[in-house]
This record gives structure tokens, sequence and C-alpha cells, in this order.
């Protein structure tokens, strides 16, 4: 595995699956692999299980970990071409990139959308650009609009809590008080997507009229703007907000109660609750779910270890 963005960099889900439980049965089978290699995890944004878990997966395989919080000790960078940095760049990208892989065997990059500009975010320039002049293998620890290791964390906890081969998951919209990305919700279905190619789930997202992801990401997928019904038999329901992608990061008012409690769940196949997390208590999901015994959020957090540690695995085997 040479770079790892999203689910096309995976040829068998369920092979990197049972790989990464193996992993967890056996945390420091391959610590010699990672021997004397470094990584270097790389943040524009805030982060707590992408960060933490990345750092101990690496550690598990022997590596060191030099971690660059770029959004408060690091340079402004310029990733355009062709312009005088007269203004509050400090850094163009071209050389913070190549120096950082003049460091590090492997980069880790964490960098949210500004959700105000569709074409911008959509073109992953800062990632394409790093993954250009670092000149090293590069992983996504979440970009403008993926995060792959969560999906690959959650199609993990899937595999390890289901009760039947072809579990119905859903992924249900929730509400927010501010605007947030599509990357969680892209990336998930994108896996859920290509798991259901492979026969391992079906797959159902549920949301309000307004709130379409784009195409991209959703093919095969059944969609529904009506929750309850979208509930029926469910065994996973995966909440999650997002802001509209047709008219790019707006908000729209919604009139339905969209909040998953205990109540929905009754409409469920006794649904195991999965969140990404952090989670507004209350607001997107119902204190009452994530404190009972089918909240998956602790679990599937803890699972964050094992999806950094097959990928990293495989990056190493690469660089052999």
């Amino acid at each position: 595995m040479k770079n790892f963005f999203s689910v096309a960099d995976v040829d068998n889900l369920e092979g990197i699956v049972q790989e990464a439980l193996s992993l967890k049965a056996g945390p420091f089978d391959h610590e010699q692999l990672g021997k004397h290699k470094t990584i270097g995890l790389v943040f524009l944004n805030p982060s707590l299980r992408t960060r933490l878990s990345t750092q101990k997966a690496a550690m598990n395989l022997g590596m060191q970990v030099i971690v660059m919080n770029m959004d408060k000790d690091g340079w402004a960078l310029e990733t355009r071409d062709g312009v005088i940095m007269n203004g509050t760049t400090v850094e163009h990208i071209r050389e913070a990139a190549a120096v950082m892989g003049e460091y590090c065997d492997i980069l880790g990059l964490r960098s949210f959308p500004s959700l105000k500009d569709k074409e911008a975010d959509y073109t992953e320039d800062l990632f394409n650009k790093f993954v250009k002049f670092a000149g090293v293998p590069v992983v996504s620890l979440e970009s403008a609009t993926r995060h792959p290791l969560q999906s690959l964390t959650d199609l993990i906890t899937i595999t390890e809590y289901k009760q039947k081969a072809k579990p119905k998951v859903v992924l249900a919209w929730a509400p927010h008080v501010k605007a947030l990305p599509q990357a969680v919700p892209n990336s998930f279905s994108e896996w859920m997507c290509k798991a259901q190619e492979e026969g391992l789930v079906d797959f159902t997202i549920a949301h309000p009229e307004g709130y379409e992801l784009s195409d991209e990401f959703t093919q095969g997928a059944a969609l529904s703007h009506n929750l309850d019904e979208a509930l029926a038999d469910a065994d996973f329901v995966y909440v999650k907000n997002w802001s509209s992608f047709k008219d790019y990061g707006q908000v729209y008012p919604v009139n339905e109660n969209w909040l998953l409690d205990n109540e929905k769940l009754k409409l469920t196949n006794d649904a195991k609750v999965m969140h990404c997390l952090p989670v507004r208590r209350d607001l997107e999901l119902s204190s009452e779910i994530l404190d009972g015994p089918n909240s998956l959020v602790i679990k599937e957090a803890s699972n964050r270890v094992w999806a950094a540690q097959v990928v990293l695995k495989r990056m190493l085997e690469a660089l052999k």
C-alpha cells in the first residue's frame, strides 16, 4: 500500500478487516516491522481519536512518532503556485512537505474543508500536493472529502458485532447547531457501498430533503427521506450530521424529529448504534442510547487503533 486515502486503496475489504482483527488479537506481533522507521502526523485541525489511535498503532509496530500541530505550531502554508508570497503565508507547501518527507518514512495528514468553496475542497488540493512533494507514503487522517481510517474502523466494528452474514446498515442524518463537513458520511457511504458490492452488508442512507450527498459516494445505496421507514429491521444505525452538498456548506431547517432515541430504536432489529465521535448529547444522539446497551461508540473508538495499525503495517511492508 503506497498511500491511503479512500476505499479504492483496498483491494479486498474482508481481507483487510480480518487482518485488522488479527492485529487486535496480537498487537505486538509485528513490532520489528517499524523499527528505526518514523511516522510524522501533521494536524491542521483538532484531533483526539485519530491522533491517539494512530500514535498507538505506530508504536505497536515499533515506529517512532513525531506530531506536528500545524494549526498552532507551524508556519502558515501557501499552496498556490506562481504567487508572490507577500501576504500572510510564510512557507510554501513545496518546501514544507519535502522537508517533512526528509525526516519521516510515512506522513499522516489531517485537514478539514473550508465549506465555502466546493470545487477547491473536493479537488483535495492540499492532500494531493503533500503526496506530490513529500516523496514518502501519505495516509489520510481526514481530508476535505473523506475520513478513511474512520470508515475502515466502522467496517471492522460492524464485522465484529454483526449477528448475521449480511446485516442492514443505516446511515442516519442527525441535527446539529452548525454546518459540518461531509467527509465522514461521504467516506462511510463509500465504504458501505463497496461492502454491499462484496455481499457484506445491505446499505441505506436516511436524511431530510436537501441533504443529499454527492452521487460519487452513494452509488448502490438505498436512499430515504423518512427516518422511521429507513430504520425498519436495521441491524446497525450510524448517526452523523452533515451540511448540504448541493447548496454547499449550508444548513436547512428541518421540522421532523431526526434525533435517534430509544423509541425510534424500537423500529429496528435491536440495532447497535454507532457514531464517530465527538457527539453532542441529546442534540445529535440521545443520552439514553449513548449510555445504553445498544451503543457501540466506545468499542468503535477503540477499534481506531487496529484500523490505523493494519494500514501502517501494509505501508511498512511496501517500503521493504
